[in-house]
């Protein structure tokens, strides 16, 4: 196990500043929603003029996602600071974070190289406006409750990243955590990593539930985000998959502080 990252990178990793107050809230979020719906008139017309061309939705998508994302963070008073290795150097990668805040969704729409494809459940076409922008982004939908779906999902995605070397970027816990601490993965990133053969970057989020978890309080400051040397899956098997999502999600525990890692490991 290594050092909490408070000595191990030398940074505070907690707000030291108070939550925005409901006026000062109620503001920023105002000006965030005016921000998206001028984003998001140009965003559609462009993506429906270039239907026919998928990689160029989705980098239109990823410069949108990074823009709306710095808008949301700079209104609210949220900054990040990337340590570690450069997440482009090591596109196309599949890119996996830790899923802990509302915060975590602006930062992997900013942080993800382009041409790269997030990944969300089906249930994300039935809510209003957004789910017509990811549509149109081109991005990826997972059906977890349809088999023929999800496998043909995953042949999909195999065709997209080798045609056009574009990387996925997934948050393996399928849900965010109530207390920050590390939930269990879910299997649908390793299968991806079968059918594809990416290289999986463990991106470790510190803290980010105390900045933003759910609802609509906010704290001010600085998040640390710690990017991880490429996981080779050259040689991942379906019968060991099990196997390889523990060694994925172990760097994770390694790397998180005690108060993030799950708890029958928080004090080991």
């Amino acid at each position: 196990m290594l050092a909490d990252p408070h000595e191990r990178l030398g940074l505070p990793l907690v707000p030291t500043t108070a939550a925005h107050g409901p006026l000062s809230r109620t503001l920023r979020l105002v000006l965030a929603m005016l921000g998206f719906t001028l984003l998001l008139v140009p965003y559609f017309l462009l993506c429906v003029l270039l239907l026919p061309w998928r990689p160029l939705r989705l980098r239109l998508g990823n410069w949108a996602g990074a823009t709306a994302g710095r808008w949301t963070h700079w209104l609210v008073g949220i900054r990040y600071e990337v340590v570690g290795e450069s997440l482009e150097a090591q596109a196309p990668a599949l890119y996996v974070q830790n899923h802990a805040g509302t915060v975590d969704f602006w930062l992997a729409m900013q942080l993800c190289p382009a041409p790269g494809s997030g990944t969300v459940k089906r249930e994300i076409l039935w809510v209003p406006i957004v789910g017509v922008a990811y549509w149109l982004s081109g991005h990826l939908l997972l059906d977890r409750s349809n088999r023929d779906r999800s496998i043909a999902a995953m042949d999909e995605i195999s065709a997209l990243v080798h045609e056009h070397r574009i990387s996925v970027w997934i948050l393996p816990e399928g849900t965010r955590s109530r207390d920050g601490r590390l939930l269990r993965f879910r299997k649908g990133f390793a299968h991806m990593a079968l059918a594809t053969r990416l290289p999986i970057v463990p991106v470790v989020v510190h803290q980010a539930h105390r900045f933003w978890s759910r609802g609509l309080r906010v704290h001010p400051g600085r998040i640390v985000v710690e990017t991880l040397p490429a996981i080779s899956t050259e040689d991942w098997t379906r019968e060991r998959l099990d196997e390889h999502i523990e060694q994925v999600r172990q760097v994770f525990i390694d790397h998180l502080s005690p108060d993030q890692r799950p708890l029958a490991l928080a004090d080991s």
